[in-house]
């Protein structure tokens, strides 16, 4: 996965969310899952990957993540709701591996 993305993670259906840029989706995932640094995601135990969107420069993912910021948290609920309706937790999919759940 080349490029740049915007994710947002979830500790639970419709709980806390993180949203966050990055250049590299599964390691960045990944140091969230592993809580490797603290920080929001480690205090709140925000695991799940949830939406994403991906884009060839990170100057555009990051004008997109400043507008997702600024968004009411029921907006952001819906946009999750309609990509990803189970609010299944998408790293494996990102990892080649949609029917099981990766170790963490």
């Amino acid at each position: 996965m080349r490029g740049a993305y915007i994710y947002i993670m979830a500790n639970k259906r419709k709980g806390t969310f993180y949203v966050g840029v990055t250049s590299d989706l599964i390691r960045r995932t990944w140091q969230h899952k592993s809580r490797v640094t603290d920080g929001f995601t480690a205090r709140y135990g925000i695991k799940s990957l949830v939406y994403y969107e991906c884009f060839e420069d990170i100057a555009n993912a990051i004008i997109r993540e400043k507008v997702l910021k600024k968004w009411r948290r029921s907006w952001k609920a819906e946009l999750i709701s309609e990509f990803n309706p189970n609010w299944r937790d998408l790293y494996g999919d990102i990892l080649g591996q949609p029917d099981g759940q990766p170790d963490v």
